[in-house]
């Protein structure tokens, strides 16, 4: 994505234009003089010069492996960083201002031009600093794919990052310019054509209409409600045919597959984070009976494909859902895999689907006997709660002699402090300060909540000072356990920004020295994340993680970020993770949504965790009308199995 500058306005693109406005052109050109200095400024300001030595440009490398060196390409001077496998963190360069900061207050945007002179693909990031620590998100940033062998422009509009609105930058004050690449298990090479400020202040990005988000009004895709245009919004393949009548989508599929009836957005893509599943309206309106099916598509990738158990007969009419969950629970890879094979779980487990960037809905049918004819009648998302298990909060969801270890209800107005601590550490976003005030117990449920509030972190004047406050609820030093059956019902926040998790940490206990040693994810320790939610998502999608082997070079994780999951009818979702020997397995709601089976499965006990800070890598900025905003625990209960409570080996 480049800016096209242009010195005359598009009045004097044409040469008729020109010579009919000479005399208008020569008056302006008279009155530049008189123009302030501000107007009179370049459009172009060069932020790094290729022809001269990177490091006295102040440019520094993110590590010693990393090199910079003067080149040409096709006869002009670059700038060639080198980047090894497997370099750690986010490998690149930084660009310090000179005198601190660099001004760009006249400017609307930072563009830079990159050759990649490889034969692989790869991508890089661009990133504006200004002053604060990078958790706090102050800075604004973009992404491009390089092509082998291509030039590419990548540009970071301020007040913009991943084309969202962002971080409001202070463009007078820009202290960093990063550019920085991922882990890779192949060499990356660029080379940096230019960097340069360009534009206007005010400028803003181009509107790609794949980036356009529409929620459905009361969740109707297609029906006798909603606007429908079929020459945008209704295709075929494979030969299947199709006609928008009052009715609905008469569709017709002959023998064969492939064939598919699709609809589609009018623009961009529908949003259907509010929803967990997709009714379909059918009638079989030939003469035999038919099996239809049906998916819905994504940026990332398309739901299971759902059909009737029986065929639909001649004439009858019958609802189809689709629903987002998976209908196999998302299988790990064995924990010596590659690490870029890890989040993407075993071949047919688990689903791509992203459900806030849907692209089309394919519909299709199969008839033993002659073409199949359907009637399309309504397409709408739904939410309905969830069926639970008699089981659920009762008991592990597997056979054994159980026993409760922790049952923690938040009966009264008071938290067991025997239980819990209130403080800690947050390494997360570094904006939000945890504070008593926000652990609220009242009405058998513990709620944090998040809230603007300034004051100090844990409540202590010592520590850091910031605008957003937060409840937070640990077990460290209070109760541990390894192995056994862990769960929590929690009513999860909607408003933007916020980054709310139910997890576990290793503690070694207090012979292994500092929280940090006895925190340790290596030599048998590991960071369980059972439910890690970024608001973004919507209420009906999280995360599961593991983490191991440290956090810098050798650390190693694995897990998804689309479980979806359905709330029960009060709005709580039920996450728990079954803990054995070998084994691992994480239910939502009383079902299994993933599974990681391997020896590097944890043997240290760990410890309980409730966060709740703003921010993680996939979210929207924080909305300060919409806070406060709670993150409600029903209750918090685990169970042993009699046969492994005997002491965990020495590491």
């Amino acid at each position: 994505m480049s800016s096209n500058l242009q010195i005359m306005p598009a009045l004097f693109q044409d040469r008729a234009s020109v010579i009919r406005c000479f005399a208008c052109a020569l008056a302006v050109a008279l009155l530049l003089p008189a123009l302030p200095l501000a107007a009179q400024k370049s459009d172009v300001k060069q932020l790094l010069n290729p022809a001269a030595d990177f490091a006295a440009q102040g440019g520094t490398t993110t590590s010693a492996a990393v090199t910079v060196t003067n080149v040409r390409q096709s006869g002009s001077p670059a700038l060639q960083v080198t980047i090894p496998p497997a370099t750690t963190g986010y490998p690149g360069i930084d660009i310090a201002a000179p005198g601190g900061k660099f001004d760009l207050s006249a400017y609307g945007h930072v563009d830079i031009r990159i050759f990649n002179p490889g034969e692989k693909p790869f991508r890089v990031n661009l990133r504006l600093d200004n002053d604060g620590n990078w958790q706090a998100n102050p800075w604004n940033a973009e992404l491009a794919t390089l092509p082998p062998g291509k030039s590419t422009t990548l540009t970071v509009y301020f007040g913009t990052s991943y084309g969202h609105p962002g971080y409001a930058l202070n463009s007078a004050a820009i202290s960093h310019i990063k550019l920085f690449a991922g882990k890779s298990d192949n060499p990356q090479v660029f080379q940096i054509q230019s960097l340069t400020a360009a534009g206007h202040p005010g400028d803003a990005p181009p509107i790609d209409p794949a980036t356009i988000r529409t929620k459905p009004t009361n969740g109707i895709l297609f029906g006798k409600d909603a606007a429908f245009d079929p020459a945008k919004q209704l295709t075929t393949t494979g030969g299947a045919k199709a006609s928008f009548t009052p009715d609905g989508i008469a569709a017709t599929f002959s023998g064969g597959s492939g064939k598919s009836v699709l609809l589609k957005p009018a623009i961009g893509r529908w949003d259907l984070r509010d929803y967990v599943e997709v009714h379909f309206r059918l009638k079989n309106t030939g003469k035999a009976p038919i099996t239809p099916n049906a998916l819905i598509n994504s940026n990332d990738g398309p739901t299971d494909t759902m059909r009737f158990a029986t065929p639909l007969q001649p004439g009858e009419e019958r609802v189809l859902n689709v629903s987002f969950l998976a209908s196999r629970p998302w299988v790990a890879m064995p924990a010596n895999s590659e690490k870029s094979a890890l989040y993407h779980g075993r071949p047919g487990t688990g689903t791509p689907f992203i459900s806030d960037a849907v692209s089309a809905i394919a519909i299709s049918a199969e008839s033993p006997s002659g073409p199949a004819s359907l009637l399309i009648e309504s397409i709408t998302a739904a939410a309905p709660p969830a069926t639970l298990p008699v089981w659920l909060g009762k008991r592990p969801p597997v056979p054994g002699d159980w026993v409760a270890t922790f049952d923690e209800e938040f009966n009264g107005t008071t938290l067991d402090d025997k239980k819990w601590n209130i403080y800690g550490d947050n390494y997360y976003d570094q904006r939000t300060h945890w504070t008593k005030d926000d652990v609220i117990i009242g009405n058998g449920a513990a709620t944090l909540r998040y809230e603007k509030k300034t004051g100090f972190h844990n409540d202590d004047p010592q520590q850091k000072k910031t605008e957003y406050a937060a409840g937070f609820l640990d077990s460290f030093g209070k109760f541990t356990q390894r192995y056994g059956y862990f769960e929590a019902r929690m009513k999860l926040p909607s408003a933007p920004g916020l980054w709310p998790a139910f997890w576990m940490m290793p503690d070694r206990g207090p012979a292994a020295g500092d929280k940090y040693k006895r925190g340790d994810t290596r030599n048998g320790g590991m960071e369980l994340d059972i439910m890690e939610f970024l608001s973004r998502w919507g209420i009906y999608r999280y995360n599961i993680a593991l983490h191991w082997d440290g956090y810098k070079a050798d650390h190693r994780s694995t897990g998804s970020t689309k479980i979806y999951v359905q709330p029960d009818k009060d709005g709580y979702i039920t996450s728990g993770v079954l803990w054995q020997p070998g084994l691992l397995v994480f239910y939502c709601n009383g079902r299994e949504v993933l599974r990681f089976e391997d020896e590097r499965v944890p043997s240290v006990p760990e410890y309980l965790m409730f966060t709740y800070p703003s921010g993680g890598w996939d979210n929207d900025a924080l909305d300060d009308h919409k806070l406060p905003a709670d993150f409600v625990i029903d209750y918090v209960r685990v169970w042993q199995r009699k046969d492994l409570t005997s002491p965990p080996p020495a590491h």
